[in-house]
């Protein structure tokens, strides 16, 4: 799932990201209660209607921004025992975004995957931190679904018809927090799971060891999520472990700035070696004048259609038509991935 955050992906319309071959989007509570609001959203028909998205919307809660604002720096607002108070820059605003809220947004919203509000910490945050964290996702855990229950009720919604919610495990590269949160988790009772806390150490190594014990933890039966976890490699490494659904804004991000992925005609499975995923940077004039596509053998509209040597050439001029194409051939190359690793599982 690419990031589609404040319900769009930058550069791209729906019909594009059907294109690449997309199933799903990750679009985040947290944001679109700010922009373009809750009041807009549901005015607009929810975030189906608004977004012209036919397929799934999972969302997220908001419990990463309080890790990536918060807990970076606390001029941005507080954590408590009721949720996350956010003071946002250069605004007297204060946005309280509680259990109890975010899940309300999320079915206002008309998601089909909701995700419980959870404290997201750094791997190398300190044992106290990560239990109170623990101790917190828990909490927060039960009010979520108890909220999710009431929701139900009050919207009288079937059960055939009712979203699916997921937990996050969290604790750090704690064993004993880890299992603690897992196993409260599971008896509050979910449909998935997601894999909580940044999942790179300080080399930017994704974190195994961590990923296979909350793998381990999970009964099979249920979906476990790799929160944040984007880059092609380490969804390869990931899925060899268990997991099966990723989101990420990286794919993105990388194409609007100059970096392409390639995969060279390899056939992927779980168990092919790191050292495949190349990379071209468009902004080298050695493409000023190549012909070639991005990546032969790629069935994406840029690789179709376009030269290196044009694609370089709308880079330079920063025109609109480079980040379209750039960004729906990096997503392709993503759903391609996913496509190879499924193929493989067959």
């Amino acid at each position: 799932m690419p990031d589609a955050t404040y319900g769009y992906v930058r550069s791209l319309t729906s019909q594009d990201l059907r294109q690449v071959g997309l199933p799903m989007l990750m679009m985040n509570a947290f944001h679109l209660m700010q922009k373009p609001g809750s009041t807009i959203i549901q005015s607009l028909g929810g975030l189906h209607k608004m977004s012209d998205w036919t397929g799934p919307i999972m969302t997220d809660s908001g419990g990463f921004q309080a890790y990536s604002l918060i807990r970076q720096n606390p001029k941005f607002g507080s954590l408590t025992t009721k949720g996350i108070l956010f003071r946002p820059e250069n605004s007297d605003r204060k946005l309280n975004l509680t259990p109890e809220k975010s899940i309300q947004l999320q079915f206002g919203y008309g998601s089909d995957i909701l995700i419980c509000l959870d404290d997201c910490t750094h791997i190398n945050a300190s044992y106290e931190e990560q239990k109170l964290s623990v101790e917190r996702t828990i909490a927060w855990a039960k009010i979520a679904k108890q909220t999710y229950l009431q929701q139900m009720d009050s919207r009288k919604i079937a059960e055939s018809d009712r979203p699916l919610i997921f937990g996050v495990i969290q604790g750090g590269a704690e064993t004993d927090l880890r299992i603690q949160c897992a196993e409260a988790l599971l008896e509050i009772g979910f449909d998935g799971f997601g894999f909580g806390g940044w999942p790179l150490d300080d080399e930017s190594n994704l974190i195994t060891d961590i990923l296979e014990l909350v793998r381990s933890l999970v009964p099979g039966e249920f979906p476990i999520h790799a929160l944040g976890i984007g880059h092609p490699e380490s969804i390869v490494t990931a899925c060899k472990i268990g997991y099966e659904m990723f989101d990420s804004a990286l794919p993105t991000r990388d194409a609007r700035h100059g970096r392409l992925y390639r995969k060279d005609g390899i056939k992927l499975t779980p168990d092919t070696p790191p050292g495949w995923l190349k990379f071209t940077y468009i902004n080298t004039e050695n493409f000023i004048r190549d012909p070639n596509p991005i990546e032969v053998g790629c069935d994406c509209p840029c690789c179709q259609d376009y030269s290196l040597g044009y694609l370089y050439h709308l880079f330079k001029m920063r025109d609109p038509s480079y980040f379209r194409l750039a960004t729906m051939h990096n997503l392709r190359f993503m759903t391609r991935v996913i496509d190879d690793l499924k193929e493989s599982h067959a």
